[in-house]
């Protein structure tokens, strides 16, 4: 059929005109007996939106009266209502809600303009309603895709203030009430873990920490992220396994080590896990063949040499203070067994005792602080230890 010619369209515009009050409220009436989440919205909400859905008709008609739909190749001005109200209505509806409020309120209009119209009209308004209710989907999908762009924009920025402040040690309660913000449950103890960011998080963050989150979410853990300078930084909330769960997340870095911090108690104490596993990559480069990622206590004897006060003082308090506590032969016997060459026979000789004396007590040190004598990088933790202790008095 031709399109309308010029009186026939203003005839339609007329009745259209007088009756857009009518579909308006039609269409408010079967949102309320066929969408029950909109009667599950306040009263004030309801009104709001039946004022975007009469204004969304009135535009309707304002637009087929200016020419629209006449061609299909025309490009429609985009209506402002339906272009800016779901701006503000993404905070009361999300999007499959206004999807369907708008596909009710086109079918409703296009039902009741059967009974309105002359039938010489009829086809080209009906066309033109479909292509309006296209648009108008178009549109709202473009809204709501730029205001979820908005918001992910903000809550990273947000997400790298809480960072920020937990490597400044300055975890009060506004900053974990901004991390309740960005989704952070605060379960559990939390781990700090960092690398080298990859390349592409210079440019474009936001891919990395979507993948950073679903990495995490896939354990079951909390995830905090941001780039500072040319790493990435992760809080983890909820571990279990500080290591094996940041395994889960170790392929999302860029090139070299992977330093897992100490468990904290929660996002307050955190800065301490931060703290540690930021000297522990910084002396990581003296372990080439170190696994990834590495906890900063595997990296101990690294950052004792690199002058980390941290590392000097978990070497004396866990390692030497336990075994001088504990039984006083056994720094004794740690030294006579370095002292001559890790030989038990040689040791056994050194103290006067019998060889399984000497296996006996190296067991005890073992027990004591995790770390066996025998093993090459084990004895170097401890050499140091003993020097450290020693130092410490």
């Amino acid at each position: 059929m031709s399109p309308t010619g010029p009186a026939a369209r203003q005839s339609a515009t007329r009745q259209l005109r007088a009756a857009s009050g009518s579909l308006g409220s039609a269409a408010i009436s079967r949102m309320e007996s066929d969408l029950p989440w909109f009667g599950a919205l306040g009263a004030e909400e309801r009104s709001w939106v039946g004022m975007i859905v009469q204004a969304g008709v009135k535009a309707f008609v304002d637009w087929f009266a200016e020419g629209g739909g006449t061609d299909p190749d025309d490009e429609p001005v985009v209506v402002q209502v339906f272009g800016v109200a779901p701006r503000a209505m993404a905070g009361v509806v999300d999007l499959h809600q206004t999807v369907d409020l708008i596909k009710l309120t086109i079918n409703e209009v296009e039902r009741n303009i059967r009974g309105l119209l002359e039938p010489d009209v009829l086809d080209d308004v009906h066309g033109a309603v479909l292509r309006y209710g296209r648009e108008v989907a178009f549109a709202t999908a473009e809204v709501y895709a730029r205001a979820a762009e908005v918001r992910g924009r903000w809550d990273a920025r947000l997400e790298a203030l809480v960072v920020d402040a937990v490597l400044r040690a300055e975890t009060d309660e506004s900053v974990l009430s901004r991390a309740s913000a960005v989704g952070w449950a605060a379960r559990g103890e939390v781990a700090v873990v960092v690398g080298t960011a990859p390349a592409e998080a210079a440019g474009a963050q936001t891919p990395v920490f979507d993948a950073v989150r679903r990495a995490a979410e896939g354990r079951g853990l909390d995830a905090l992220c941001a780039v500072q300078g040319n790493l990435l930084v992760v809080i983890l909330g909820g571990i279990t396994r500080s290591e094996k769960d940041a395994a889960a997340l170790v392929d999302l870095f860029g090139d070299g080590p992977v330093v897992v911090g100490p468990a904290a108690d929660g996002l307050s104490d955190a800065h301490v896990s931060a703290s540690v596993a930021l000297g522990a990559l910084r002396a990581a480069v003296g372990w080439p063949d170190a696994p990834r990622p590495v906890s900063a206590h595997d990296l101990l004897p690294e950052r004792i040499l690199a002058g980390d006060s941290d590392a000097r003082a978990e070497a004396i308090d866990q390692l030497y203070r336990p075994l001088a506590d504990g039984r006083g032969e056994l720094v004794e016997t740690l030294v006579a067994y370095f002292a001559n060459g890790a030989g038990i026979e040689a040791t056994a000789r050194a103290l006067f005792v019998h060889a399984n004396t000497v296996r006996y007590r190296l067991g005890q040190i073992g027990d004591l602080t995790g770390l066996t004598p025998s093993v090459p990088r084990d004895a170097l933790v401890l050499q140091l230890a003993l020097v450290l202790g020693r130092q410490a008095g």
